[in-house]
């Protein structure tokens, strides 16, 4: 079983959403048997709220229900999971802080548009502070991210982003 955890800050906007859009390919293809998928925010202040309510509403309109509810970043993570993926250079900077150096098989770190087949690398941006516009330019964003994922993870994708 692979297993994937997304990141942001709050755990209320973009990795939730990151979430519930990778397990809903992962349901539409058959294979939720084959992954164990999560999020976590690097910061604790929403630790046990539901998404954003912009986010959970964006969400429903593209066909998304979304149940998660936010939790920190924990330092165990890296050995409960294979693949973290961080929204935002900054989030990539937090988690690495937290990387253990004396655990032989701990998870890759990688950024979230590294799969992002039309801007590779970049910033998943916060749409906290946007208008429904932002929140919608990150659900198409992190659409396109993990339909990449996927193809990458199943071994069907030309994606060289290591």
């Amino acid at each position: 079983m692979t297993r994937i955890l997304f990141v942001c800050l709050g755990n209320i906007c973009r990795s939730p959403l990151a979430e519930g859009l990778f397990i809903d390919k992962l349901k539409i293809a058959g294979l939720e048997h084959k992954y164990k998928v999560d999020s976590a925010g690097t910061s604790a202040f929403h630790e046990g709220s539901l998404a954003d309510p912009r986010t959970r509403e964006n969400a429903e309109r593209n066909g998304i229900k979304l149940l998660s509810r936010s939790r920190p970043f924990r330092k165990q993570d890296f050995v409960d999971f294979d693949l973290i993926l961080t929204m935002d250079q900054s989030n990539f900077r937090n988690v690495k802080v937290w990387e253990p150096g004396f655990v032989e098989e701990i998870a890759e770190v990688k950024m979230m548009r590294d799969f992002d087949i039309q801007s590779r690398g970049a910033d998943v941006p916060d749409p906290y502070y946007g208008g429904e516009k932002g929140f919608q330019n990150v659900f198409d964003i992190l659409d396109r991210s993990t339909d990449e994922l996927l193809k990458f993870l199943e071994g069907s994708s030309s994606n060289q982003s290591e």
